[in-house]
């Protein structure tokens, strides 16, 4: 018998999810199956149920229900307790488990693609405060940065992430016109909002005038691969961070959480751009 693993969430048909897991399965020759579990909220409580009742190996959660699947686990994972989030759920020790692996696996992906970041010198910046930015920003407390500031549009939703921060960290919240004047500071800097996805293409959260060269500038948006930030960023001397690798260490990290066992990655990132892309 494989492992049967799936996602919950709402809507789903796109999911790149079943593609990404069933890589993992044939590099590490594991028999399985991953199935997209279309839920309307009013079913959401039975479709979970019926999961842990047929005894799967563990699933994720996605949009818009990372925080309702919470009252329906048995535990959770300290981080996602933090965050109030969960994307992934596995039976441990006889308990149904809730893990949120979206901000360590987004920082597992810029730690292999820039690894001299990770340092207390390195100024960062995050743009945004929902969901992935909370988990992203829980994720990045957790490394050496010292500074690590966040703008947004409403203050008081940037302020609520000041809980989450570890004692080496100081953390400045901004608004974006503020984070616009200041932007020579950051050594790196995560677009973590939707701003910049398909059909939007040309918009920007804010403008990078200000860019230091050299400087990491990272968007969690996939849709398209390129955003005009990142164009922007590339005309001024950065270096870019693109959203898609995010979505596959989040999942990297879930299949471990699974199966502890590792996928290694090899070629699967390019495999993911080109199915992006529609070349596949």
């Amino acid at each position: 018998m494989g492992l049967s693993l799936g996602l919950i969430g709402y809507p789903i048909n796109h999911s790149l999810s079943p593609w990404i897991h069933h890589q993992f399965m044939e590099k590490l020759g594991l028999e399985g199956e991953y199935v997209l579990y279309e839920t309307s909220s009013d079913q959401l409580k039975k479709t979970v149920y019926q999961l842990m009742n047929k005894q799967v190996d563990g699933f994720n959660i996605t949009v818009p229900y990372k925080q309702d699947i919470i009252p329906l686990l048995d535990e959770l994972h300290p981080d996602a307790e933090k965050i109030g989030a969960v994307n992934t759920v596995v039976k441990e020790s006889g308990k149904w488990t809730g893990y949120n692996t979206d901000g360590q696996g987004y920082v597992r992906s810029v730690k292999t693609e820039f690894p001299e970041l990770f340092t207390s010198k390195s100024k960062v910046l995050i743009l945004g405060a929902g969901g992935a930015a909370r988990g992203i920003y829980r994720a990045l407390v957790q490394e050496p940065f010292s500074t690590i500031d966040i703008a947004n549009r409403t203050l008081k939703k940037a302020e609520s992430f000041i809980p989450l921060k570890e004692d080496h960290v100081s953390t400045d919240v901004l608004s974006f016109s503020e984070a616009e004047e200041n932007l020579y500071k950051y050594d790196y800097i995560v677009q973590t909002t939707s701003v910049g996805m398909k059909p939007n293409i040309n918009d920007k959260v804010l403008s990078l005038r200000k860019l230091k060269p050299k400087t990491v500038v990272s968007d969690i948006v996939y849709q398209p691969l390129m955003t005009t930030l990142l164009k922007d960023a590339i005309d001024r001397g950065g270096r870019i961070h693109q959203g898609h690798a995010m979505l596959l260490y989040q999942a990297q990290l879930a299949f471990e959480i699974w199966t502890n066992k590792r996928p290694p990655l090899d070629d699967t990132l390019i495999k993911l751009e080109e199915r992006l892309r529609g070349n596949s």
